[in-house]
């Protein structure tokens, strides 16, 4: 049985060898990239099942990164990074991360989360239903797919997410933190403005669709997909 195989992307080769270290260890193959270039050719042509991905990198930084990696595959993404600051977590966030740890770190903590964002994907791989439909749209998950009024919409993977979820719990609020846990994977504490601004970009694409379902403001709480 082949090792899970996790993409290591810091600049501080001290770090990357604590990486390799540890998570060889713990049954893991180990790739290694010191800059943003390498990590984009080593996941192309490795597709890595988790990225751990630090901002601050030479040249590409961790966000290009991220954005690249993205636009071809929606597999886990751990921030590793020294800024802790709301505003990189929100990036983060925006860009599809999956997960956000900041330096100095425990390993054990990192290992487990790599261990929860890979139970999530698997799960969702095996689980889900790929398809969500009612009248003048059709969201496919799987294929990472938007159809409104039989046309297809361009859509980023977090909003497609987002939009899922809440389409899949009809008439069921849901507040702007258990949508970060829910969609982005895990518990975050800050600026929930995320939810805010991918709400309202879902909304300029499906707007008009139709008057039996709406993506609603529950003033006080947070947002449903209300079916009439």
């Amino acid at each position: 049985m082949s090792k899970t195989k996790i993409l290591a992307v810091d600049d501080d080769a001290n770090i990357c060898e604590l990486l390799r270290l540890y998570l060889t260890k713990e049954g893991f193959e180990v790739l290694i990239a010191h800059n943003g270039v390498k990590a984009i050719e080593l996941f192309a042509a490795h597709s890595p099942s988790v990225v751990i991905l630090d901002i601050m990198l030479p040249g590409t930084d961790g966000w290009q990164v991220c954005r690249n990696i993205r636009n071809m595959s929606k597999v886990p993404i751990i921030m590793l990074t020294a800024k802790g600051e709301t505003y990189d977590k929100v990036m983060g966030l925006e860009l599809g991360a999956d997960d956000y740890i900041v330096k100095p770190f425990e390993m054990k903590e990192l290992i487990a989360r790599i261990r929860a964002v890979l139970r999530r994907y698997n799960s969702a791989d095996e689980e889900i239903k790929a398809v969500v439909e009612y009248e003048n749209i059709k969201i496919d998950i799987v294929n990472h797919e938007l159809t409104v009024k039989g046309k297809a919409v361009e859509i980023p993977p977090k909003e497609l997410e987002l939009l899922y979820f809440l389409s899949s719990n009809p008439n069921k609020a849901f507040s702007r933190d258990k949508l970060l846990n829910e969609v982005w994977g895990f518990e975050f504490y800050g600026d929930t403005r995320t939810v805010d601004v991918h709400v309202k970009r879902i909304r300029e694409k499906i707007e008009g669709a139709s008057d039996k379902w709406e993506l609603k403001t529950v003033w006080g709480i947070g947002y449903k997909f209300e079916v009439k």
